[in-house]
């Protein structure tokens, strides 16, 4: 599932700038993810990075947009190509990801 922000968001900021995959911008009343650019930090950190930094704690999995670590693992291959930290951790098999949490 991609991470999504709830109408909690107090449209701080905090979160755009620690997506690795530049998913969060600034929507007209709160911040948006777009689903497509979210690999919910699988490969990157143990949990999603805007959660972490969120003061409302308001960026949540979307149940609605339910994926398997597998495919936000190749979503994140396929935003980041010549990302050889990114590529290098998922050829280990040895990356973080909430999903092993």
């Amino acid at each position: 599932m991609s991470t999504y922000i709830t109408d909690d968001c107090i449209n701080c900021g905090a979160c755009e700038p620690e997506c690795p995959n530049a998913a969060i911008t600034e929507g007209e009343e709160i911040y948006v993810i777009d689903a497509n650019l979210c690999a919910e930090c699988v490969g990157d950190n143990e949990a999603e990075a805007c959660q972490a930094v969120c003061p409302v704690e308001c960026c949540l999995p979307n149940p609605d947009n339910p994926e398997e670590e597998s495919a936000l693992i190749a979503k994140a291959m396929k935003l980041r190509p010549d990302d050889a930290d990114l590529a290098a951790r998922i050829a280990s098999g040895n990356f973080p990801s909430r999903f092993r949490t």
